[in-house]
């Protein structure tokens, strides 16, 4: 019985162990989620200043929406954690009551025996009658470990109630935590529908301009494509340089250091920080379906962080800065060299960096532009490439 309660209580301690894991997870991410939402929530009450329906407000609206169910998610899944912990929580419970009920009908059984089956003047006789003084040692042992063990079972038996009122207290807790939960659940799908009335009437009001929103885009995207062919000239013109140095076989072999750094880049996919300390995504990588015009795509190069207005661009790794550069239109733009990988990042008006600079991860970089005539919206344009490739921002950069 012993060593089933042992193993038993060992699986539990190894189940708490992944819970607890799991529980550190969804903490962190709907602490995230949070932050988020109030980035999201920072951004439209800057933005509400303006009257009029636009773009921009539809994009941060959208991007509110997104971290809104991702914290739904997120809770949801909180619950169904909470769910399985109650589970086993009441599982171990009715072990320990299973325990407790076995102790004590066997310290009755003995208590039974000792008290009313025997007594003190049994056990006196008991040990009397033996035939030698040997026997009669060996008696007065035998009630002496015997009633040393009845001792012991009572005390094992308070120990258990205790042990079982301290689980019962944990399912208690855990249940009103469950109830917690779901109300904050219902909260933010009461939250979420609200804001997708917000964003169903937005588009129909944005509707409405579907020519002016055309135009609009295609001015957006004539600045997109100068300024994407400008980048893409000057990245090839640096490794057309690095090549013509590298000598007769026409190919570049990284330095030691470029090697390590490229490394260390490569290895910290997925975990790069931001290149802004507060935003949010409000355009993709890739193809990506207008958010109003009907049959309507872009084609996005880099990817597209809003943040509050007076934001500072930062370095996401260790590198080189090679470029500082600008376009009519679309203000400064820097490039920083990590080996055989590059950053972008674009929309800057003032710049705090130069060519041949060395930066440091988080290190700032320029203040983002903000378009006060579209309702201060502050947008960095951030890229990433391989040798001559772009890359999907999203995919390195820490979630």
């Amino acid at each position: 019985m012993k060593k089933l309660f042992a193993t038993f209580i060992i699986l539990c301690l190894g189940l708490l162990s992944i819970h607890s894991q799991s529980v550190s997870e969804l903490k962190k991410r709907k602490a995230n989620a949070m932050k988020q939402l109030e980035i999201t929530n920072n951004l439209i009450s800057e933005t509400s200043k303006n009257k009029a329906a636009n773009l921009n407000q539809l994009n941060i609206l959208n991007a509110q929406i997104k971290e809104q169910q991702k914290l739904i998610n997120t809770i949801n899944s909180e619950v169904k954690s909470i769910d399985k912990e109650l589970t086993t929580l009441r599982e171990e419970t009715n072990h320990i009551q299973q325990r407790l009920d076995d102790l004590k009908a066997e310290y009755a059984k003995l208590m039974y025996h000792s008290y009313f089956k025997k007594g003190k003047l049994d056990n006196l006789l008991f040990i009397l009658s033996a035939d030698n003084f040997t026997q009669s040692y060996r008696r007065w042992r035998y009630l002496k470990e015997y009633s040393q063990y009845c001792e012991k079972k009572g005390v094992e038996i308070q120990e258990t109630k205790v042990q079982l009122d301290a689980k019962l207290q944990q399912v208690e807790n855990k249940r009103l935590e469950r109830l917690e939960t779901l109300q904050a659940q219902k909260s933010e799908r009461t939250k979420l529908k609200e804001q997708q009335k917000k964003q169903d009437q937005l588009v129909a009001d944005l509707q409405k301009k579907e020519k002016s929103l055309k135009a609009e885009l295609k001015k957006q995207q004539q600045l997109a494509n100068k300024l994407n062919k400008q980048i893409e000239d000057k990245i090839a013109a640096e490794a057309k340089k690095s090549v013509s140095k590298a000598g007769k076989d026409n190919t570049y072999t990284l330095t030691k250091e470029e090697k390590l750094v490229s490394g260390n880049f490569e290895k910290n996919k997925g975990r790069l920080p931001w290149p802004v300390e507060k935003g949010i995504l409000t355009g993709s990588f890739g193809k990506q379906a207008h958010p109003v015009l009907k049959h309507v795509s872009v084609d996005n190069k880099g990817v597209y962080i809003q943040c509050p207005k007076g934001t500072k661009a930062r370095a996401v790794f260790d590198g080189e800065v090679t470029q500082v550069f600008s376009i009519p239109g679309s203000n400064n733009a820097v490039i920083i060299k990590h080996g055989a990988y590059r950053t972008v990042y674009a929309n800057l008006t003032k710049v705090y960096v130069k060519a041949g600079d060395k930066v440091k991860p988080k290190q700032d970089i320029g203040i983002i532009y903000t378009d006060t005539d579209d309702g201060n919206k502050t947008e960095l344009y951030f890229q990433v490439w391989k040798d001559k490739q772009l890359q999907n921002p999203e995919l390195w950069l820490s979630h």
